[in-house]
């Protein structure tokens, strides 16, 4: 749609941030869309892009059909109670199966034209540009029906859709104009952040001096960097928006303080019902931007057991800075940097300091590492292999040894250097270490097999009984993984 790919400059190929970019039609209309990544980990990006936007296109490749993120788009498009248009994608593959596709959406309650129901469908191919111009036409259609108009003769209105940090430019937000006309100038509040919009630029890079409605544009100004999902408004004043925007700091304190009394009267909740001895691993995310960090850190929070977990000690945009090694290095943490670098600085010292930078650019690789090392920190197992039980005959005393046991194997083989332990009466008597000599005849055995008679002496131990059982076993210690 956009003339260009963007996924092939992300890398993986899967659109890891959101893009907002606008597609102009000859005959001046225009359709702006809101691209959300696919993986697991952008839930909450998805979330607020269907809060965002008027209709939803739900794209489901032909040949996958029905994918879990597929199902959990539906429920983000119905709790937002946005209207849903289905282009089924990949029908240019030799294994595309459309109607089976619609066929399976029926389970998630949404019903296409082509099964009786009132959700618009389209069949397309993104890679031989089969059917865009249909989907274009499909969305304004719906848009006519729906009668989607804004009043741009007001001040504006917007969401922060993605926010970053820019080394030449400061903050950098990626907004939607909701109602109203954004220009050059204003003064605007963003969550708990504000500032005058000093410059504009659409998705092309061009320069804007103002942005009507459902344009999104990157705007430059603010002091701080916005959440995601943010509301943006033009206020009337610095002194207005400064008030604004120390009550909502001030909200976002105590809330924090309330989160974390809570969290410290239920850990002694819980430390006096029972010690939890889980091992934590704690990481420091950097990222590009704040939709990835925010994914990345809800990710990893997710891999947990009752013995290992991840813990985020900080998530948030930017270069890796100085900062970000004193906290990882007071809590022996590594730095893990997706689509950022360390600076010279924080370089030389985290080297010095010993802190591990690590930088990604895949979000299945971060969380695959951070699988990696909890498995490592999780206890191994020691796993028990049978190998043979011996009876024991007759216990002969032999000077300088001690007591020798004669024995026939009645089970299994009999191994020199196996695990031992001595059986009376069903009750396990001693658990010895090794089985030290074993003899057959006169001359030391390997091992001895079912139905043979050989002779042990276990070092340290004389209670040896005829009738006893010497079960002889293997220990393997096996390391387990999440």
């Amino acid at each position: 749609l956009r003339q260009t790919d963007v996924v092939s400059g992300e890398a993986g190929g899967i659109t890891q941030h959101i893009g907002a970019y606008q597609v102009r039609l000859a005959d001046g209309q225009r359709v702006t869309f809101l691209d959300t990544p696919g993986h697991a980990a952008f839930s909450s990006m998805r979330a607020r892009g269907a809060q965002v936007t008027d209709i939803v296109v739900l794209v489901v490749a032909a040949d996958d059909g029905v994918m879990p993120q597929t199902i959990e788009a539906i429920s983000h498009a119905k709790a937002a109670g946005v209207p849903m248009i289905v282009a089924v994608n990949k029908i240019d593959k030799p294994d595309a199966q459309a109607q089976k596709v619609l066929n399976e959406l029926l389970q998630y309650e949404v019903l296409t034209e082509s099964v009786g129901g009132d959700t618009l469908h389209v069949e397309v191919s993104a890679l031989k540009r089969i059917g865009l111009e249909k989907l274009i036409e499909t969305i304004l259609l719906q848009a006519e029906v729906l009668g989607l108009t804004a009043n741009p003769n007001r001040s504006a209105e917007a969401v922060v859709v993605e926010s970053r940090l820019d080394r030449g430019r400061g903050t950098v937000a990626t907004v939607l104009v909701k109602p109203g006309t954004q220009r050059n100038g204003d003064i605007v509040v963003a969550g708990a952040q504000w500032g005058r919009v000093r410059a504009m630029t659409d998705e092309r890079g061009q320069t804007l001096t103002e942005a009507g409605p459902s344009q999104p544009v990157e705007l430059t100004g603010l002091e701080g960097v916005p959440e995601p999902g943010d509301k943006l408004v033009v206020v009337e004043s610095e002194t207005r928006a400064r008030e604004v925007v120390s009550y909502r700091q001030e909200l976002k304190r105590s809330k924090a303080l309330v989160g974390s009394g809570q969290r410290t009267s239920l850990e002694q909740m819980m430390a006096r019902i029972k010690d939890l001895s889980v091992k934590e691993l704690a990481v420091v995310v950097k990222a590009d931007v704040q939709g990835s960090a925010e994914a990345i850190a809800g990710a990893l929070e997710k891999i947990s057991t009752e013995e290992v977990r991840a813990r985020v000690l900080q998530a948030s945009v930017g270069a890796i800075n100085e900062a970000d090694v004193t906290l990882a290095k007071a809590s022996g943490a590594p730095i893990i940097g997706f689509n950022v670098r360390a600076s010279k600085e924080a370089r030389e010292m985290a080297e010095r300091d010993g802190v591990e930078l690590r930088y990604y650019n895949i979000i299945y690789d971060v969380i695959d590492d951070i699988k990696g090392v909890l498995s490592g920190m999780l206890a191994p197992i020691q796993r028990e292999t049978f190998l043979g039980n011996a009876e024991v005959l007759e216990v002969f005393e032999i000077s300088k040894v001690g007591k020798v046991a004669g024995c026939r194997v009645t089970e299994g083989v009999v191994k020199r250097g196996a695990k031992v332990r001595i059986v009376r009466e069903n009750v396990v008597i001693v658990e010895l270490g090794t089985l030290s000599t074993l003899r057959r005849f006169k001359d030391d055995v390997a091992e001895v097999v079912v139905g043979q008679e050989c002779g042990m002496s276990f070092a340290g131990h004389q209670d040896i009984k005829k009738g006893d059982l010497i079960e002889c076993f293997n220990v393997e210690v096996v390391q387990r993984s999440l």
